[in-house]
């Protein structure tokens, strides 16, 4: 057995030194391994490190650009900025929504209604979407909101700007609206401008088509905040781009006044200028007001909107589809001209006109006597234009309409348009398998049957017609667009169409009151009435709204040089009568805006003031009424699709017709006598002034 050695100092020692060289060793290789990896954090990580910082102390945020205007061709503007406080909340942050409104109401002045529309907007937001609680504060109810924000989380307040359309439903259906970017459009762009509170994109018309030239470039601000978010200091701004301006062709007080000349009807009004094509007004009410859009509909507006049987949400110019009745007239004759008719030929008018074992009707059944071509125009005989419409034939008369604009598509900055239809046998055929019958003829002839037209084509018509040129028209504003070609009509031609346009409101026509109260200036015009319903369930005159007959009216000015070509449709006005002294009051603005502002301040007094305080004055009814209880309005998204929805184009005939349409009544011939300026004549639908 092996003897164990004793203890000595010496050994405990020496056990003792290895102990510690052996910690000492692990404990400077540890100290390495720190000082190495603290000398790549301080130099190799130093900028990505430098930058969290700066992150955690500065904060960055992108300021909303400013829209590019819209505006008329003399600078006035249609769309346009304006300085705004605000306040937004972010979904995300709001702790009890509840409870941040209820501070928020009282402060703000929100109705019981506006909280509703608020929270329902709130459920339906994504986490990132701002929503909009209120815009155009003034100072105090911004500082009020401003020195609440510690018990606000998620409030945004803001200064910046909004978008404003100074004459607000005239131009709804023109420019368009704008509102805030959905999920679908963040996810289409992945851009964090798009989430920026404040910040909002087109929805409709102009805005939407030209989205990338009005947007801009964003701005940027940087500032020093504290772990809590309070802003210590700026450390700089980097000022936005506003977006480009569009200038059109419009003037915008001419589409102001033809917005409210229209007054309580349901129509359209588009002028165009008959040396270049330009757009001048284009007009569809009633409308929406654009403001009201952009901030974001609330249920009491959609309610009132939706609910319009005059469908406020449709542009009527483009989408809506409409039988031009007797205003395609003065083209028929021109086919008549074109195809080597005598416009001395004439034929007897009893009232009717016999072809096979049927008897065809003018729509006065009186009879007009002998009529050749210029009064067939005058007096819209439609026996004249059954008797030569089977000698010419109706592939001339479909080819003669598609010439002058009828059934023809245009290149217009919208979505789209309803193109109606300019029959003739081989469309017959096509669609229905069908021949074509006189039947059809006597339709056509008279605008009825399978013919659709929209008013921008019936302005276009007018316009060739006053002008001989192959006019489109054109709403972007360019001074140096080459003149429109010349459509190869014979003067002589013109020169007697024009002659029986003229006659139609100045002499023995059927549109005496749609002469001008202008003493050294004519209008000619064609007065046209489209029938809705049959004779068996109304005459077109009275009774349900919807049974009445469209009223159209096509015009230029002057008839011996035409300047201005204008087409007005009512929808369901009970005809003509209802169309021509919109278009007389508003070609008066053209030469004469003082005298034509005299009329419509008359009208207005009777309608119960201009178009925006007639709308308010619906509103408060309808809040009066319904309040918060009226069903929630759509989201922006589902209320651009509405929108859309109501201009789909409309379909053609689906079925073929099987007999000739009664012509609808034209007006009398008035006695000439030339409208006071003071004293306008009555508006259809109006107690007329005193005096008149």
């Amino acid at each position: 057995m092996k003897q164990k050695l004793p203890m000595t100092s010496a050994i405990l020692t020496n056990k003792f030194e290895r102990r510690t060289f052996v910690l000492g060793t692990a404990q400077a290789a540890v100290g390495v391994l720190l000082a190495t990896r603290l000398g790549y954090l301080s130099v190799a990580e130093n900028a990505k490190y430098r930058a969290a910082s700066e992150s955690n102390r500065v904060n960055l945020t992108l300021i909303p650009p400013r829209r590019g205007w819209v505006i008329d061709r003399r600078g006035a503007a249609l769309a346009a900025n304006r300085a705004d406080f605000r306040v937004d909340l972010i979904p995300d942050r709001v702790v009890d929504a509840d409870a941040t409104l209820a501070t928020l109401g009282p402060l703000l002045g929100l109705t019981a209604d506006k909280v509703s529309d608020i929270k329902t907007r709130l459920d339906k937001a994504r986490g990132f979407q701002p929503v909009e609680v209120a815009s155009n504060l003034d100072w105090d109810k911004f500082a009020a909101v401003s020195v609440r924000l510690p018990e606000l989380p998620g409030v945004i307040p803001q200064r910046g700007y909004s978008r404003f359309y100074p004459t607000g439903p005239s131009v709804g259906h023109l420019v368009g609206y704008v509102g805030p970017a959905s999920a679908e459009d963040y996810e289409r762009e992945r851009n964090p401008l798009l989430i920026t509170p404040g910040f909002k994109i087109g929805k409709d018309g102009l805005e939407k088509h030209f989205e990338e030239r009005l947007r801009g470039v964003p701005g940027a601000r940087r500032v020093e905040a504290t772990a809590s978010g309070r802003v210590v200091r700026d450390l700089g701004t980097r000022e936005d781009v506003p977006g480009k301006p569009i200038q059109l062709t419009i003037r915008a007080g001419l589409q102001d006044y033809a917005a409210r000349r229209i007054g309580l009807e349901s129509g359209s009004v588009v002028v165009m200028d008959c040396a270049t094509g330009d757009v001048l007004a284009m007009v569809s009410m009633p409308s929406f007001d654009p403001n009201s859009f952009s901030d974001g509909i609330g249920r009491i507006e959609w309610k009132m909107l939706s609910e319009d049987d005059h469908v406020p949400l449709r542009n009527k110019v483009l989408r809506g589809l409409y039988p031009p009745g007797s205003t395609v007239k003065p083209m028929v004759a021109l086919s008549f001209l074109e195809a080597g008719l005598d416009p001395n030929a004439s034929v007897g008018c009893a009232g009717g006109l016999r072809v096979g074992n049927r008897v065809f009707h003018c729509w006065n059944h009186r009879g007009h006597g002998s009529v050749d071509m210029a009064k067939g125009i005058y007096q819209s005989c439609d026996v004249y234009f059954y008797h030569f419409a089977q000698q010419i034939g109706m592939d001339t008369i479909a080819k003669m309409a598609r010439r002058l604009g009828l059934g023809q598509e245009f290149e217009m900055p919208y979505p789209g348009q309803s193109y109606g239809t300019v029959p003739d046998p081989a469309w017959k055929l096509r669609k229905y398998k069908k021949e074509w019958a006189i039947y059809d003829t006597v339709n056509a002839t008279i605008g009825q049957g399978y013919m659709l037209v929209n008013p921008l084509q019936q302005a276009v018509m007018a316009s060739r017609l006053a002008s001989g040129l192959e006019l489109k028209p054109r709403l972007l504003l360019d001074r140096n667009a080459p003149r429109a070609p010349s459509m190869g009509f014979k003067q002589e031609h013109l020169d007697l169409i024009h002659s029986a346009m003229n006659e139609v409101v100045n002499g023995r026509g059927t549109a005496g009151h749609a002469r001008l109260p202008l003493a050294n200036v004519q209008m000619a015009g064609k007065t046209g009435t489209a029938q809705v319903v049959g004779l068996n369930i109304g005459n077109g005159k009275g009774g349900q709204w919807k049974h009445r007959d469209h009223g159209h009216f096509i015009c230029f000015a002057p008839f011996d040089k035409p300047r201005f070509a204008c087409a007005v449709v009512i929808e369901h006005g009970g005809g003509s009568p209802a169309a021509y002294p919109i278009a007389r009051d508003v070609m008066t603005y053209l030469f004469d805006p003082a005298k034509a502002m005299e009329a419509l301040e008359a009208y207005e007094k009777q309608w119960g003031g201009d178009v925006r305080t007639r709308m308010r004055a619906k509103y408060d009814a309808y809040a009066a009424r319904f309040g918060a209880s009226a069903p929630a309005a759509p989201d922006e998204d589902q209320a651009a699709e509405e929108v859309a929805a109501e201009n789909k184009p409309a379909p053609e005939p689906t079925a073929a017709q099987t007999d000739a349409a009664a012509p609808a009544p034209e007006p009398e011939p008035a006695p000439i006598v030339v409208p006071s300026p003071a004293a306008p004549a009555a508006a259809p639908g109006t107690t007329p002034l005193p005096g008149t």
